[in-house]
């Protein structure tokens, strides 16, 4: 009988083309997202990988800080929850165990980004300035780079 070692590896390859530029992503923020405020399909996509069962939240995702759980969430204009004031972007996929309520993620919080590539859409217009928020600077380019 001969023991044959075997080995498995999977990639995953991180989609950026939110990022107009590398300022601010060496100063990045440690932040904890509250799943149950994302979306699936919009915000995090489900593991289909049987040999790996987490799920990842995309990053570019706009959030804003829910005041009551000091947890972060999706951004919303229209929301009253404290989500209604950008906090920036999540840089990086970041993934979650099933059933996880939580999960740690890096936050953009200022730096250059494109408005029409942020998965789950922003509108820039509807963002309030603020001294105490984001400083996001947003492009439009339009279709591919």
């Amino acid at each position: 009988m001969s023991i044959q070692p075997i080995s498995w590896s999977a990639t995953y390859t991180a989609n950026r083309d939110w990022l107009a530029s590398l300022h601010g992503t060496d100063q990045t923020e440690t932040i904890t997202l509250d799943v149950t405020k994302l979306t699936e399909g919009t915000h995090y996509f489900a593991s289909t990988d049987t040999s790996q069962p987490y799920s990842y939240v995309v990053s570019g995702i706009a959030v804003g800080r829910i005041t009551e759980s000091r947890l972060y969430g999706p951004y919303d204009p229209e929301a009253t929850d404290g989500r209604q004031e950008l906090a920036g972007h999540v840089l990086a996929e970041t993934f979650f165990a099933p059933g996880a309520k939580r999960c740690p993620a890096a936050l953009l919080w200022h730096g250059s980004v494109w408005a029409d590539h942020v998965p789950g859409g922003i509108d820039p217009a509807k963002i309030l300035p603020s001294s105490t928020t984001a400083q996001i600077r947003y492009q439009v380019k339009g279709g591919d780079r």
